[in-house]
């Protein structure tokens, strides 16, 4: 954000002291954000092989299997971001899926030392940490002056209820990093004589973020232009404006060079390459933020655990605003402190944030609002946008996520503030029992893991080299899925543990087939798939006709299959799963299994 009059005036040189005591300040925040992160994943360090995120262990699982599929694409020289071995024949494209492609890069060494599971948990925790830790120096180097106020707003933001809420295995949107890291570098660019320079790094910041983030930061730069035009517009900052718009300018046409460069071939994968999409087809209505949610508390709190968590995300992983009742009062609190402290510059700064948080608040109502589960007739502004490209592909409730950083800098400023002014002791006591009644509620709590079905000795002793060719196409039974992960989690070890290819129907990923040409989770259905989807939800075998069997050998010839693997235990991410329905109904179609390790194999006859 702009500089404030306040932080423009602070001395050039600190003294000794000051510097040491803020690089003890600074540690200590490292230390306090790092101690919380490992205290939300707790449950997954027990056991970082064994265990998963209860809520959504589907994710993880693709997550797994997107950092051994980078680094194996990366060591062997495949394409990263388009791949054939899920969802033989025709592929996944991942360019329009969250590809992670750096992270995958970056962390192949330890993906391969410790595994995809363990490297998907170590980058969890450093996201949460880091975007703390960023936010922190971000406030504390450009926007405040109170190492206090910073740390409060940064820690705030990186351990807000959506962050926490998208801890449930979302690699990409606790990556938060990169906003602070995208703020800092933009607001760069008003340096006159540095604009190429500044916009090169701005370009690779970019690249790295759409590689990880490609949805953040979409709402990233949205909110930034629209703060930017806000606050260029206030009659306190024309003449400033004015003055640093050519080398702006300038510096944003260098970052688009340099990030179109980088991300040419991404960028024509992702609206003009095979196996893309228009729109995600999830129902922008069920994602879109409930009024109500803005004043609940989430369930990942010190609040929920008491008992005053509510359900009006759409799931566990989407309560991206509940700030709960006492902190919006007490952000009004702010404001008006703020704005009756302030001059005209900090009053426009002011105006920005406040028209960046009501403009995305009213976005992430989606289409229609709706109050406490219920649906009203009053139309939203999402109604309008949402058909718009790249919109269309947005899930509203997610707007809400820039509502915390907003949140997070007032409340920095109005601690920034409160230190630097002197308060009489009833004044003092009432805003910081104010705070404490706000944020100590939203503390956050660990993540609820369990345990997960072991990968089968058939993978990991590399037996399954036997019974497919190499490359050759195997598959799990059920098929993989969202829902049945196990199929990826099976090829992500194989990957990271250098034991070869196999390729598999299928698989979690976003591809097209879904009403109106929008996406969907997954391929098409096909008959085969149905029959032992439809065996492991029931438990009842369905009837098999020789049409039935004749419908399944055309799906095995379709997908290439060479052999179909049921293991003794089957994950199921949603729902318990039966594996004796499964091998009576594969014993209908093919006859008798062969036994083969820990698991049952039957070997496809072309």
């Amino acid at each position: 954000m702009p500089t404030s009059p306040s932080v423009a005036s602070a001395p050039a040189s600190p003294s000794p002291s000051r510097v040491t005591r803020d690089r003890r300040t600074d540690l200590t925040v490292v230390l306090v954000a790092l101690a919380l992160a490992v205290w939300v994943t707790s449950g997954l360090w027990i056991d970082p092989n064994g265990r998963a995120i209860t809520v959504n262990s589907s994710d993880q699982a693709l997550f797994e299997w997107l950092l051994a599929f980078g680094g194996h694409a990366l060591t062997h020289g495949d394409n990263p971001l388009f791949t054939y071995l899920i969802n033989v024949p025709d592929g996944v494209n991942l360019a329009v899926n969250t590809s992670i492609t750096v992270y995958a890069a970056v962390f192949a060494p330890l993906t391969y030392l410790i595994g995809p599971s363990a490297t998907f948990l170590v980058i969890l925790t450093l996201n949460l940490a880091a975007t703390a830790v960023a936010w922190y120096w971000l406030l504390s180097r450009h926007l405040v002056r109170s190492p206090l106020a910073a740390a409060i707003g940064g820690l705030f933001i990186g351990f807000s209820p959506g962050m926490v809420s998208h801890a449930n295995a979302h690699l990409n949107w606790t990556a938060g990093w990169l906003v602070p890291l995208l703020v800092w570098r933009l607001f760069a660019l008003r340096r006159p004589g540095h604009w190429l320079r500044d916009g090169a790094i701005l370009g690779v910041l970019v690249a790295v973020a759409f590689s990880i983030a490609a949805e953040g930061l979409f709402f990233t730069a949205l909110a930034l232009g629209l703060f930017v035009a806000v606050w260029a517009l206030h009659p306190a900052n024309r003449a400033e404006a004015r003055a640093v718009l050519p080398s702006f300018l300038r510096g944003l046409a260098v970052t688009a060079v340099v990030a179109g460069v980088l991300l040419a071939y991404p960028l024509w994968l992702h609206f003009a390459g095979p196996q893309r999409f228009h729109g995600t087809g999830f129902d922008a209505v069920i994602h879109s933020e409930d009024i109500a949610a803005y004043a609940a508390y989430p369930r990942r709190s010190l609040a929920g655990e008491a008992g005053f968590g509510t359900s009006l995300a759409p799931n566990p992983t989407e309560e991206n605003s509940f700030f709960g009742l006492p902190l919006l009062v007490l952000v009004v609190g702010c404001f008006v402190l703020l704005w009756r402290g302030g001059d005209a510059r900090r009053r426009a700064t002011l105006w920005a944030l406040g028209i960046v948080a009501v403009v995305f608040t009213a976005l992430s109502f989606g289409p229609v609002a709706k109050v406490d589960g219920r649906r009203t007739d009053l139309p939203m502004p999402f109604d309008l946008l949402g058909h718009l490209p790249v919109v269309n592909a947005a899930l509203p409730a997610r707007f809400a996520l820039v509502v915390t950083p907003v949140i997070g800098l007032l409340l920095a400023y109005a601690v920034d503030q409160l230190r630097r002014r002197p308060l009489s002791r009833p004044a003092a006591v009432a805003w910081t029992v104010s705070f404490a009644v706000a944020l100590v509620p939203l503390f956050p709590t660990p993540l609820l893991t369990s345990e997960r079905e072991p990968i089968p000795r058939f993978i990991t002793s590399g037996a399954w080299r036997d019974h497919v060719s190499p490359g050759g196409v195997l598959t799990p039974a059920p098929l993989a899925l969202d829902v049945y992960p196990d199929g990826q989690r099976w090829q992500a070890y194989a990957l990271a543990n250098r034991q070869g290819e196999f390729a598999i129907p299928s698989g979690f990923f976003l591809g097209p087939g879904g009403p109106d040409d929008r996406g969907r989770i997954g391929p098409v259905p096909r008959p085969f798939g149905a029959l032992l989807d439809q065996a492991a939800r029931t438990g009842l075998p369905p009837i098999v006709t020789q049409g039935t069997r004749e419908e399944v050998q055309a799906d095995l010839e379709h997908w290439r299959i060479e052999t179909v693997v049921l293991a003794d235990e089957v994950h199921g991410a949603k729902w318990p799963v039966d594996e004796e329905a499964i091998r009576r109904t594969l014993v209908l179609l093919f006859g008798e299994p062969e036994r083969v390790e820990d698991v049952w194999v039957w070997r496809v006859r072309r």
